[in-house]
């Protein structure tokens, strides 16, 4: 998948730019505050339609100016797609190739983009949610049985605590709510458990490309309840247990909605153990590995990697560099980098001139 045009008017800081970019390594180069980072922040909008840096939209739209656009020009093989985004106060509107998107499912199954920030490198050391949205996010891009079941999921999950903060719960109604709830748990549990496998299967290769170590990275993942085949009883039971106290507290305290997981590195947990340059390899392989989980090189997502390079030192600087010029498209924004054989483009006060590498 490759971004081959982008044309945004009125977003951030910009008030109109239109730019062409290659397949391969595309460096993004400028000062802070400068508009690099907005730049890749509209391709990964395209994927979401939503911000890896601001949950309102109505922040990306140019002060003093009453609407923004991203039109995007995207290749899947011989595909070609349309992407047009128009965000005004109280109106957010996607269409491709003409034709109105208006559920994430459909946006995310047309133009998948994988992001690495750099408050990233707190993922391991940061709250469970933090976590649980890395894998949400990942699996619904992959499975769209997924993004529906955790959907589903929260809908629930919102009923049942409804019911719980009622002044005397229905306690018919609220059995019935948990058990639907426990059913569509055990989907969920057990998607996760795959991808968690999937995931662990290409890691440590990863880790040893970045790193240029042989080491064994592993997620835990840690379900609520364990997807065999007594899942439902058990969760039954669980439930039952924590009845009281949510009713006390007036909300759902156990589900997928407060697991986690936790990353090893040579059996080592990474959050406790490993320095910040560990904390960052680590986080930046777990964020790359979905491409290597998609096997039509056609559909592999587009990779943006906001100021990735910042404390590595040259030696691992250039084993990264390597590793990503393997990728079909990457954009890697930078005060400073210099790269052979990449799409070079400097930006200044919102301006973007191209430049030979």
């Amino acid at each position: 998948m490759i971004v081959r045009k982008l044309i945004l008017r009125n977003f951030r800081g910009y008030d109109r730019a239109d730019v062409a970019f290659d397949k391969g390594l595309n460096i993004i180069l400028g000062e802070n505050a400068e508009g690099k980072t907005n730049l890749v922040e509209a391709i990964h909008y395209l994927s979401l339609a939503r911000s890896f840096r601001t949950s309102e939209d109505g922040n990306l739209i140019k002060e003093q100016r009453e609407f923004a656009t991203i039109d995007a020009e995207v290749e899947e093989g011989i595909a070609k797609k349309r992407i047009n985004v128009l965000l005004a106060p109280s109106i957010k509107k996607v269409t491709c190739n003409g034709k109105p998107i208006s559920r994430l499912s459909e946006l995310s199954g047309l133009v998948n983009v994988i992001v690495f920030e750099p408050s990233d490198v707190q993922l391991f050391k940061d709250s469970p949610k933090a976590r649980r949205d890395f894998l949400d996010i990942s699996l619904s891009k992959k499975s769209v049985v997924y993004l529906e079941n955790i959907s589903r999921y929260e809908k629930i999950l919102r009923e049942r605590n409804e019911l719980l903060k009622a002044d005397a719960p229905n306690s018919t109604q609220l059995e019935v709510v948990t058990s639907q709830l426990i059913d569509i748990a055990e989907k969920v549990v057990r998607y996760r458990v795959m991808y968690v496998d999937q995931i662990n299967e290409v890691l440590s290769k990863i880790v040893g490309s970045i790193k240029g170590e042989r080491e064994v990275a592993e997620i835990t993942y840690y379900p609520f309840i364990r997807p065999d085949a007594g899942f439902k009883i058990n969760a039954k039971t669980a439930f039952d247990r924590a009845l009281e106290g949510d009713l006390r507290k007036k909300v759902t305290s156990i589900g997928p909605h407060r697991e986690d997981f936790r990353m090893s590195l040579d059996g080592k947990d990474i959050a406790v153990y490993g320095s910040q340059g560990e904390n960052r390899m680590l986080v930046l392989a777990l964020i790359l590995s979905p491409y290597f989980l998609i096997e039509s090189k056609e559909k592999r997502p587009i990779v943006v990697l906001d100021d990735v390079m910042s404390e590595l030192d040259d030696e691992h600087k250039e084993k990264l560099l390597t590793f990503l010029s393997k990728f079909e498209q990457v954009f890697i924004t930078s005060t400073a980098l210099e790269v052979k054989n990449a799409g070079i483009y400097v930006v200044k006060n919102h301006e973007i001139a191209r430049r030979n590498s």
